[in-house]
């Protein structure tokens, strides 16, 4: 079956395809009464506008391309939330890929949305090169999300990581624990800013800082228990883990309980994003939040800033975190 178009629109209606166009464009020269006679042939006929089209010929876009790191992670679909609740408000439609935390793939992903000619483009803690955020930022507003930038025409909203880190730290370390070891994440960009705060606090606390190599996914989360575990004998293990993200969490957890060790009785877990997944009842890790919905708003925020008001200057949104404690941290056993 082919698409059907404006003309059959205005066949069916009985009217001109610039009147069709009109009512598409919710212009107010129309009359109640033509426009309810293309509204209905519309639907009759299953007719949807071109947004790719309409865009090109305004020389506006209300597209807005989003591309996610990591579809499995929860903190993202947290975010997007936030986005689509904003984008909704400013009357602006979002369209998602992935990259899969792959730089090539980030590259195709970021550059099919760039062929839809969005009126911007917001990154969710992409690990693309800078060159190619700032050839797109050349061609389209961007947005970065869990990722710092000093590019001008790039805006970028982030959360403390330093602080986060900290407060996990802080939080074990209260509870009586010293063997605290942090499950560092990797290549994300998020990572360098929790393990510097989770270096200082350890320091600050008079404690020797230990970072194991995983990523931001509950496979990682696994292998670096599985590490520990071939590193230290039973009576020595680490009593606390502060974890690169939730879904890490959650995959050290796994492998803690494989090892036949109970979380919290023998081994503490701090997650890192407070996701939905974090506040699932029979996970209830004790985590860091990020404002995930908040992240998100101003992440369109922001875009909405440079299409409707022309702003240039690019903007540094920074968000404090906070700790939330639920059933994963308790003091170590005596």
């Amino acid at each position: 079956m082919t698409r059907p178009t404006m003309e059959d629109v205005a066949a069916r209606a009985g009217v001109s395809r610039a009147l069709v166009s009109l009512v598409m464009r919710n212009s107010p020269k129309v009359s109640e009464h033509r426009r309810r006679a293309v509204l209905t042939a519309a639907a009759e006929l299953g007719y949807q506008p071109h947004a790719m089209a309409r865009s090109l010929a305004s020389r506006t876009s209300n597209i807005v391309g989003v591309m996610v790191s990591d579809l499995r992670n929860a903190f993202f679909a947290d975010v997007i939330e936030g986005m689509d609740e904003a984008a909704q408000e400013a009357g602006l439609e979002l369209i998602l890929n992935t990259g899969r935390r792959s730089a090539s793939r980030e590259q195709a992903a970021l550059d099919g949305l760039l062929a839809f000619r969005p009126g911007g483009v917001i990154l969710l803690s992409p690990v693309l090169p800078a060159s190619a955020i700032r050839d797109a930022a050349g061609r389209t507003p961007v947005v970065l999300v869990s990722r710092t930038s000093t590019i001008a025409g790039v805006d970028t909203v982030n959360d403390d990581g330093e602080l986060g880190a900290a407060l996990a730290v802080d939080h074990l370390a209260a509870l009586g624990h010293r063997r605290i070891v942090h499950l560092d994440g990797g290549a994300a960009f998020a990572a360098a800013p929790r393990r510097k705060g989770y270096t200082a606090a350890m320091e600050r606390h008079g404690l020797e800082p230990m970072v194991v190599a995983s990523e931001h996914t509950d496979d990682a989360g696994a292998r670096a228990v599985r590490k520990l575990l071939n590193l230290f004998s039973p009576g020595n293990f680490p009593t606390a883990l502060v974890c690169g993200n939730d879904f890490n969490a959650v995959g050290a957890m796994s492998a803690l309980e494989e090892a036949g060790l109970r979380v919290p009785d023998d081994v503490s877990v701090v997650g890192y994003d407070n996701s939905s997944l974090a506040a699932l009842r029979h996970v209830s890790l004790t985590t860091i939040d990020q404002p995930r919905a908040g992240i998100g708003r101003l992440a369109v925020e922001a875009l909405t800033e440079r299409l409707h008001e022309q702003r240039t200057e690019p903007v540094r949104k920074r968000l404090e975190p906070s700790l939330v404690v639920r059933a994963t941290t308790a003091a170590p056993r005596a």
